[in-house]
């Protein structure tokens, strides 16, 4: 029975439409994205031994800046480089003393190849569909959703949180 429900759950993942299809395990319980409508959501690959960690402490201020207006959710992948090896319980506790992480983080995932969580297909699937770069080189590759959820833009892993290309969807 268990197998069947979670078939039929990747089976739904697949065929979302929207953002707002997509729920998720998080490092402190379920993210529903249908909670975000009305909100900037940003999408970030993360790990915990990259040279792009450091942008944890500029993503949380991004997020403590615009909290009323934007949702961040951190997707930690330990598809580059093996930079990400820790438990959802070692991520959480590095987050959380390191960086004082407030916003979102998702359960470990991975972001590509064949194994592509549902989500970041459908992420990839509408850049490319936009004509946007799919982001996902490297850790710390960003896409950000508008109010309505739909795919604006996405930022390559070097683009940090705080660069006038991200900076300029919040003034």
């Amino acid at each position: 029975m268990k197998t069947l429900l979670v078939s039929l759950l990747v089976a739904a993942l697949f065929n979302a439409t929207s953002i707002y299809d997509f729920k998720v395990p998080g490092l402190d319980g379920n993210i529903d994205f249908a909670a975000f409508k009305g909100k900037k959501i940003l999408i970030v690959n993360t790990a915990s031994q990259c040279g792009n960690t450091p942008q944890y402490k500029d993503l949380e201020t991004l997020y403590e800046q615009h909290k009323g207006e934007l949702v961040i959710v951190g997707f930690p992948a330990n598809n580059f480089g093996g930079q990400e090896p820790g438990s959802n319980n070692e991520i959480k506790e590095f987050c959380s003393s390191k960086y004082a992480i407030s916003f979102p983080m998702a359960e470990k995932i991975s972001v590509k190849g064949d194994d592509t969580h549902p989500l970041y297909k459908f992420l990839k699937e509408q850049a490319a569909a936009k004509g946007l770069q799919d982001p996902v080189t490297w850790n710390f590759g960003k896409f950000l959703l508008n109010e309505s959820g739909e795919l604006v833009a996405t930022f390559s892993p070097k683009t940090k949180p705080d660069s006038p290309e991200i900076q300029k969807w919040f003034n």
